[in-house]
């Protein structure tokens, strides 16, 4: 499945943890773990976010604004 992510992530550039966990019907946390083995190796970066959504209410799903990048190192 690990690999599965990779390409995902390598295909879609950019992508936020719940469009990862619906697409590979998982935990978040389980595919926390996963990225974290590719960002370990410097192959994806999660996406810093001044504010979740442009607010401060709070009021949006995390993992909806949780973003995670493909990093293409030429």
């Amino acid at each position: 499945m690990i690999l599965d992510l990779r390409e995902f992530l390598k295909q879609q550039h950019r992508v936020s943890l719940k469009e990862l966990a619906t697409h590979f019907d998982a935990e978040p946390d389980a595919i926390r773990g996963m990225l974290g083995k590719w960002i370990s190796k410097g192959k994806v970066r999660k996406m810093s976010l001044e504010a979740n959504c442009g607010g401060s209410c709070c009021k949006c799903d995390p993992t909806l604004t949780e973003l995670y990048e493909w990093v293409d190192k030429v």
